[in-house]
C-alpha cells in the first residue's frame, strides 16, 4: 500500500479556529478531515486502476504493431 505524503504544517490560525469550537464541532471537523482523506485515497486508487485498465486495453494494439519480423532484431537488445 502506498504511503501518504508528508503532511504540510497546519497553519496556527486554523488550529486556533478549531480550538475555539465546541468538542462536538471539533469531532465534526475530524470526521470531515477523515472523509476527505478517504476520498483522496479512493481517487488515487481509481486513477491507478484506470491506468492499469488502459494499459491492458492497449496491449493488443501495440502487439499488432510491435510483433513483426522487421522488429525482431530489437528483441535481442
Amino acid at each position: 500500500m502506498a504511503t501518504a505524503p508528508d503532511p504540510k504544517p497546519v497553519p496556527r490560525a486554523l488550529i486556533e479556529k478549531i480550538g475555539m469550537l465546541s468538542r462536538a464541532r471539533q469531532s465534526e471537523v475530524e470526521d470531515f478531515v477523515d472523509f476527505i482523506a478517504m476520498r483522496d485515497a479512493a481517487s488515487a486508487s481509481a486513477e491507478r486502476e484506470l491506468s492499469r485498465m488502459a494499459t491492458a486495453v492497449s496491449d493488443p494494439a501495440f502487439a499488432a504493431v510491435w510483433n513483426n519480423p522487421e522488429d525482431d532484431v530489437y528483441d535481442a537488445l
